[in-house]
This record gives C-alpha cells, sequence and structure tokens, in this order.
C-alpha cells in the first residue's frame, strides 16, 4: 500500500459536541487530531484531509505512519485483569449456566 493511500484506510468518526456546537472529526489511529465543522459531511472531509496531510509529512520526514487499525491482525485473544471478586462471580455464573468461564465472558462482551 503506498503511504499516501494509507490515510483511506483509517478509522474515523464525526460526533456532535455540544460544547462546541459543532461536529468533531476524530481519526481512531491519530487521536491527537480533530477537525471541528458545522456539517458531519465537512467533519469528516476535514479530518481526512488533516490525516492525509500528516500522513504526507511523516513521508517527508522518512516517518513510519499508524498501521491502520482495518488492516491489522488481530488473535481473538487477550489479558483482562479483574478483581478476585468479580472472577469468582463470573466463575460462579459460567458453572450455573454450564458453559466455560471463556465463553461466558466472550458473550457477555458481544452481547452486554
Amino acid at each position: 500500500m503506498k503511504k499516501q493511500d494509507v490515510a483511506e484506510k483509517y478509522a474515523y468518526r464525526v460526533v456532535w459536541s455540544e460544547e462546541d456546537r459543532e461536529y468533531i472529526g476524530l481519526c481512531a489511529e491519530m487521536p491527537s487530531l480533530s477537525w471541528l465543522d458545522k456539517s458531519q459531511d465537512a467533519a469528516l472531509r476535514g479530518i481526512v484531509g488533516v490525516a492525509r496531510e500528516v500522513v504526507r509529512d511523516m513521508a517527508r520526514g522518512r516517518e513510519q505512519p499508524p498501521d491502520p487499525l482495518s488492516t491489522r491482525s488481530y488473535s481473538g485473544q487477550f489479558k483482562v485483569r479483574i478483581p478476585p471478586r468479580v472472577h469468582r462471580q463470573l466463575a460462579l455464573e459460567a458453572a450455573e449456566e454450564n458453559v466455560s468461564l471463556n465463553r461466558l465472558v466472550a458473550a457477555k462482551l458481544t452481547h452486554g
């Protein structure tokens, strides 16, 4: 993938800011960037443009831009530290439902 194309694959979000009374465009791969605008579309165009510029500047400085979240590999595994009391509660709930602790927690993460 060309370095200048990497910004096209970034994860963007537009949210309303009550404080600013405008929409804020955000880029997950570059959380320090944002763009304020009156319309959602303009906020999205703005943040994408800023991210493109940053990627171009990084290329000129021979820096590696962040990899897009969408192209990264995920193992499906991560560790979470929880208090022993919560661990005990989850283990009990899993036993009562006759499922593994892993299956119970995965279901809770998936469905809330």
